[in-house]
């Protein structure tokens, strides 16, 4: 086939635009759906993720305190969790600084529980790289913040000014390998997802 009959043809059978679903039915649908909490962990864990419930910022520290050794370098968006480098200091920096970054953590206002996808702002990042190129991520949100589908967060983030965002669910894992699950082949090797009340 000539490269101007597959043009015309896909010109042909081009997508006709399709109303976007009525949030409202959606949202009466779902009022009464459970512990969101509870079905976030449920997703978030079944997709390789550690999810902790926790009653503030001092429970989160003691946690991490466990799980990670004393001198790494950890690298925190949340200005109160002083005891690491702020995420702000470092924004200068190039990318490649960030190579050694054995943590990040970080905090999200919207958290889906059927997926367990987690929405992050470049202003909640700091750096757009932290998520993405250290060893381990670590993400703070509240009960409060999570919503029980993906077209109820797009209803949120909709008319925002956020410059660049991302969902990120999970820690990173690709099967192409050999059809083989390889869990941190391309960013963080784990994600721990904290729900404060």
């Amino acid at each position: 086939m000539s490269r101007n009959k597959i043009l015309a043809a896909v010109k042909k059978n081009e997508f006709s635009h399709a109303p976007l679903p009525d949030v409202e039915v959606l949202n009466s649908l779902t009022t009464n759906s459970g512990d969101l909490a509870q079905q976030y962990t449920a997703v978030s864990s079944a997709g390789g993720s550690f999810v902790y419930e926790v009653a503030d910022l001092e429970a989160v520290k003691a946690i991490l305190e466990k799980e990670f050794k004393s001198g790494v370098q950890i690298i925190s968006g949340i200005k109160e969790l002083s005891d690491y480098t702020y995420a702000g200091a470092v924004a200068g920096e190039l990318a490649h600084s960030f190579a050694n970054v054995e943590l990040t953590i970080l905090q999200s206002d919207l958290g889906v529980a059927e997926n367990g996808a987690l929405w992050l702002t470049e202003s909640q990042m700091n750096v757009r790289v932290l998520p993405f190129i250290s060893q381990h991520l670590a993400v703070i949100i509240s009960r409060k913040a999570l919503v029980p589908t993906m077209a109820q967060a797009y209803v949120k983030i909709g008319n925002t000014d956020y410059g660049y965002g991302a969902f990120i669910s999970g820690p990173s894992k690709t099967a192409d390998i050999e059809q083989s699950l390889v869990i941190g082949a391309h960013g963080p090797r784990s994600l721990s997802v904290f729900i404060l009340p």
